[in-house]
């Protein structure tokens, strides 16, 4: 509370302008630049079909850019990175968002869903976290999320008391005194916002970050379609891409940062095989030390 948070650590050892910067844009909003990212279909498209008949699972488009996105953050901490009330703070796992809708009709009812990594997980691992929470939450029959039924009881209130408890909520964020139950519910408190505009057949977008809660990246895939390419002989030819529409907090990182990130982004979706070996599990945190060496005790005590 006041100082400490449940989902990052305070960055302490930041240079001048890393934290001044907060400090001339204190909000989200202020600090958001807009840039677009081709990604060329060949190798995903070549990817899932060899793996399909090599093992007869299927991925997804959404799987391997969350797969990659995941490792992208694992790998460029400074990615995982949010400013609550001009302070930085690095967050202490990755979180990933993303909205989806029960059913493609108009009025269809839309789920916040939330996939929590450690970074070193494999593709295979991610698409059972993936698809497991789905079919949790898209079942008509299923339970109902954590992030519906918060919303549902705030929704419930008369307005000028909703108004009220959303200027309480927006409060206790600002000043690290949220609940860390509504912090896991919150769709809105998570490393990178991700949104598959293929599935509605639209292009890609830029979506502004949200000043509440703690989203430094809101990435946008839009649908395939075939643009020009020029190749090393000189010819034109028209290879099928999507776009990746990227907002950025540039508040955490600098622009040779974001750009050397992007290109590791791009390495992975060039070779997607890159993604299905897990990496060597992290070192436990102090926490998890303490819990270890409780646990023993107990054994010993026991024996």
């Amino acid at each position: 509370m006041f100082g400490k948070r449940s989902d990052g650590k305070k960055v302490k050892d930041l240079q001048i302008q890393e934290k001044a910067i907060s400090y001339f844009m204190p909000q989200r909003i202020d600090a958001v630049n807009y840039f677009t990212q081709p990604v060329k279909c060949e190798y995903i498209d070549k990817f899932v079909l060899e793996e399909k008949k090599k093992t007869g699972v299927h991925f997804t488009y959404t799987e391997l850019m969350i797969a990659a996105f995941v490792r992208m953050l694992h790998e460029r901490p400074k990615l995982n990175r949010f400013i609550n009330n001009c302070v930085v703070y690095q967050r202490n796992h990755i979180a990933i968002s993303l909205t989806i809708k029960k059913k493609l009709t108009d009025d269809g009812e839309e789920v916040d869903l939330k996939f929590y990594f450690k970074g070193n997980e494999s593709l295979y691992d991610i698409k059972k976290v993936i698809d497991d929470e789905i079919a949790k939450h898209t079942s008509f029959s299923g339970e109902e999320h954590e992030t519906t039924k918060a919303a549902g009881f705030l929704c419930k209130l008369p307005n000028w008391l909703f108004k009220f408890a959303m200027a309480c909520v927006r409060f206790m964020d600002k000043h690290n005194c949220l609940p860390k139950k509504l912090i896991k519910a919150s769709p809105f408190h998570t490393s990178l916002y991700f949104t598959d505009l293929r599935s509605i057949k639209l292009d890609k977008v830029f979506h502004h970050l949200y000043n509440f809660g703690t989203t430094s990246i809101f990435a946008a895939l839009g649908k395939a379609k075939y643009l020009p390419a020029k190749t090393i002989d000189d010819q034109v030819k028209f290879e099928k891409t999507m776009e990746l529409g990227l907002s950025l907090d540039e508040r955490i990182a600098d622009g040779l940062y974001y750009g050397n990130s992007v290109r590791l982004l791009l390495k992975y979706l060039e070779n997607p095989s890159l993604l299905c070996e897990r990496l060597p599990d992290p070192p436990p945190t102090k926490k998890e030390l303490k819990k270890i060496k409780k646990e023993n005790k107990k054994k010993s005590k026991n024996k």
